[in-house]
Parts: structure tokens; C-alpha cells; sequence
């Protein structure tokens, strides 16, 4: 482009701007924002929350609401404190550090459940001059425990929080590298940064299911588990939903003693207690180096019991089989990451005649479930051999020597995935398997993350399994 029509160009569009003052833009204006997270992720009535917040303008919104089938709206408030904090280069791995920002005292009226926090600011005025003032708003959550626990219900819901903290990349990186810090993979996360999670792809409409057909449910935090263990005694049904992929080994320890003690857990959920994570800073960090496990400083040590890496690597030797029935050795992916991309997404019924299938109708080799896809993403299964006709676990890989396979679905590793499973084989065929053992306890499971969306899309089959395992092992 020449001088001249360089020249005429930029006349033209400052008589634009100037002709329309409506929208002129200073080129100061900044960003418009607020973000945040609570000091803890669950509490009981009557304890503290600690908003730590960060905010381009200092007056904003809070409006903090119970999600269930309904959406129950039990605090709103306008507040004129809000400051901007810098986010430190370590935020992802060491917390943001803000200051709270104020603190809010749980009611007694406030039932058990997840609740989500909406923060908003507006822009007004300022050096932005536009008809409609900016807006930015964000969510986070935390979790109301019972104030008397089972004293309402005997369900507890343990939600996935270690997963949604591991995928986190907020402030720089998360457990992976595919959206990493250039794409570097983390080895720690902090739950002191702003935390969204994975609540609304499975649990959510788990939930929405199950109150809508008057199950009341107790809720927890996965570290619950782990710092609150006294909470167990006083249920007889554990929940596991949706993608629950990482535990810690006081978690296990203490759901696998209360199996033994008689009680009852139900993995409606897949790639479940997959990575072992150690819990720092009073359980507001995690830490796994994964397939990077002779870099944990625990490694030169010789004792790998806490060895942060696969719960089934042989170094650890507690595959999550002898806690689940299953594991994703001997699982892997259904119409995703290119395996299986063409498959039915339902499970294949062995053993029809077994309780859990009560009142369903269904008939040997009938398939479910494939409607809504409910095998599918990441699943979990075990090393079985055909004996007349039907899967029998070999019990080889950790599987309990009570467990039954009811159904099944073929699922399939990607590529590369023997990388992160050292001494086992280059594509391996594995299955989803939905079965069941006794060991004290019943342990249920479905080794499929996607089972809640069968729920959510109403399949009769799905859904009268779902009240056959809540019904009899909540008794």
C-alpha cells in the first residue's frame, strides 16, 4: 500500500470513530473480571466459608444456589470490596494466595448438597463509554455436608473433586500437558484458584435423577474420605459418579474397611481410582507424578506403596480391582479416542436372572443403554475367560474372587496408552464390564463414566437398575 492511501485510510476511520462516539474505545480500558474459591471444599452447618476473590471492579454479586432438580436460590448479595490481586507464577501448583474477600456462616436450613456460587461485576462507566456497560460474571462451588449425618438418608454421594482439581489448568497447568502451560504436564495442583470441575456432566444429572425420584442424598467431598472418615459409619450406601480417577491411599483405606465392616458401594462410574495422589497442605493440594513416577522423591525411597502413579503398576501393586471389582487395565475407550467409534454404546446382558435386573424384562444377550451411549468416554473392566458360553473373571489381576460379571461392552486402549502401563501390551482389547462382588460389603460397579446419561435420557433399563442397587443395598 502506498503513502497516499495509507494516509486516506486512516482519515477514513478517525472520521468513523469520531462519527460514532457510542463505541469509541480507550485503550486503557483493561479487562473486566472477577474470580474466586473457597478455603475448603465441603462444611457443615454452622462452620465458616472464606471467599477469596480477585475482581477488576470493586462492586459485585453473589448469588449462591443449591443445584437438584430444581435450583433453590438461598443467598444473594451486593458487596463493594472487591480488589484485583496478581496471580502468582506458581498458582496452579501452590494456590493464588488472595485474601478473603469476606466469609459466610453456613444456616442450619441449608440441606446437604452442591452448591454453586455465581460472582458479577459490571463495568460503569469508567474509561469504557459503550451504550450497554461490560459485564463478567464466573461460578464456583463448595460442598454443604450433613449437619447429622444419616440422619436423613443412608446415601452418600462422594463427589469426583480430586478429578475436577487434576484437570484444572487454571493459573498455568493441570495433572496433563495436552493444555498445560506450554504444554507442560503439572505434577502438583492447588485448590486455591478457581476451580469449575466436571459436576454438570455426571453427577448433576445423576442427582437430578435420583431426587426427583425421592432419593435423598448426603453429600461429600472426595478428601471427605480421607479427613473425615467418621462420616462412613453412618450410611449404608457410598457413591462413586461419573469419571472418579483420583484417590489417595487414606481414601481407600478407609471405604475399603468400611466395605469389610458390611458396608455398601456402588461405582456408577468409570476409569474409577485409577492414579494414587498424595494429599498436602491439609488437603488443599495434590500431588501425582504419573507416568513420570521414578521423579517422585518417594521413588528413591524403595517402599512404593505411596508411589504416585497408576494404583496398578506393579511398583504399587494395589490395582484398584480389589477395590472396585474392576480397572482400566482391562478397559479402556468406547466411541472415544478413535476406539470403537462405531460401537453400540450399550452393555450386553450375561446374567439376566440376577437381582440387580429385577423388574427390567430383559433376556440374556439383550443390549441397553445404547440410546444415550452409557458405555462410553473411559472404562473400566477385568481379565475374563468364556466358560460355557459366559465371561468369568480369572481373578488374576486383583479382581475379588466373588465378583460376577452381569454385562459387558468391548472397549479398547489408544495408542500409547502402554506407555503409561509399563509391562503390559501394546493394544489391548479390554470391555466395560458391569458387575458385582461381596466382601464384607457389596461392591457394585458399571466401569463406564457415561451411566448417568442413560438417566438423564430416561432409559427404563438404566433407570430400574439404578433404584434395583440404591433400593436394596441402602437398606
Amino acid at each position: 500500500m502506498n503513502q497516499f492511501c495509507y494516509r486516506v485510510l486512516l482519515a477514513i476511520c478517525s472520521v468513523m470513530l469520531s462519527a460514532s462516539p457510542a463505541f469509541a474505545v480507550d485503550d486503557d480500558a483493561g479487562s473486566i473480571f472477577i474470580e474466586g474459591y473457597t478455603n475448603q471444599l465441603s462444611y457443615q452447618p454452622g462452620e465458616h466459608i472464606a471467599f477469596h476473590l480477585s475482581s477488576s471492579e470493586p462492586e459485585y454479586s453473589v448469588e449462591i444456589t443449591r443445584l437438584g432438580p430444581e435450583k433453590k436460590t438461598v443467598f444473594k448479595e451486593s458487596r463493594k470490596n472487591g480488589a484485583a490481586y496478581p496471580v502468582p507464577e506458581n498458582a496452579s501448583s501452590h494456590g493464588c494466595g488472595w485474601p478473603a474477600a469476606f466469609e459466610l456462616t453456613i444456616p442450619d436450613s441449608w440441606q446437604s448438597g452442591y452448591y454453586n456460587v455465581r460472582l458479577a461485576v459490571r463495568d460503569r462507566g469508567g474509561k469504557f463509554v459503550q451504550r450497554n456497560s461490560r459485564t463478567a460474571e464466573t461460578n464456583l462451588f463448595f460442598i454443604v455436608r450433613p449437619k447429622l449425618p444419616g440422619t436423613q438418608t443412608k446415601i452418600l454421594i462422594q463427589l469426583s473433586t480430586n478429578t475436577y482439581n487434576a484437570y484444572n489448568n487454571w493459573g498455568g497447568s493441570s495433572l496433563y500437558s495436552y493444555h498445560g502451560r506450554a504444554k507442560l504436564q503439572g505434577h502438583r495442583v492447588s485448590f486455591d484458584r478457581p476451580l469449575a470441575g466436571q459436576f454438570g456432566n455426571w453427577e448433576y444429572p445423576f442427582i437430578v435423577w435420583a431426587e426427583s425420584n425421592d432419593y435423598q442424598l448426603d453429600y461429600a467431598a472426595n478428601s471427605d474420605l480421607e479427613f473425615h472418615p467418621e462420616l462412613l459409619q453412618h450410611y449404608k450406601l457410598v457413591l462413586s459418579v461419573g469419571h472418579d480417577e483420583y484417590w489417595s491411599a487414606p481414601m481407600r483405606n478407609h471405604l475399603e474397611n468400611y466395605i469389610k465392616q458390611g458396608g455398601n458401594v456402588a461405582f456408577f462410574s468409570g476409569n474409577s481410582v485409577c492414579w494414587q495422589v498424595r494429599s498436602e497442605d491439609e488437603g488443599r493440594a495434590l500431588t501425582c507424578w504419573k507416568q513420570w513416577y521414578n521423579q517422585d522423591p518417594l521413588f528413591p525411597d524403595g517402599d512404593h506403596r505411596l508411589l504416585s502413579t497408576l494404583w496398578s503398576h506393579h511398583l504399587v501393586n494395589r490395582p484398584e480391582n480389589q477395590l472396585t471389582g474392576v480397572g482400566f487395565l482391562y478397559g479402556g475407550y468406547h466411541k472415544s479416542h478413535g476406539q470403537f467409534m462405531d460401537g453400540s454404546g450399550a452393555y450386553k446382558v450375561h446374567r439376566p436372572e440376577h437381582w440387580v435386573f429385577e423388574k427390567t424384562g430383559i433376556k440374556q444377550g439383550d443390549e441397553f443403554g445404547g440410546k444415550d451411549t452409557i458405555v462410553g468416554y473411559e472404562c473400566d473392566g477385568c481379565q475374563f475367560e468364556m466358560k460355557d458360553g459366559l465371561p468369568v473373571p480369572t481373578f488374576k489381576d486383583g479382581t475379588p474372587r466373588t465378583f460376577q460379571i452381569l454385562a459387558s461392552c468391548p472397549a479398547k486402549w489408544a495408542p500409547g496408552d502402554s506407555l503409561w502401563y509399563e509391562r503390559f501390551d501394546k493394544d489391548r482389547v479390554g470391555a466395560a464390564i458391569l458387575g458385582m462382588y461381596t466382601n464384607g460389603g457389596t461392591v457394585f460397579t458399571v466401569g463406564s463414566t457415561d451411566w448417568a446419561h442413560g438417566l438423564r435420557g430416561k432409559d427404563p433399563i438404566v433407570q430400574q437398575v439404578t433404584k434395583n442397587i440404591l433400593d436394596r443395598l441402602s437398606k
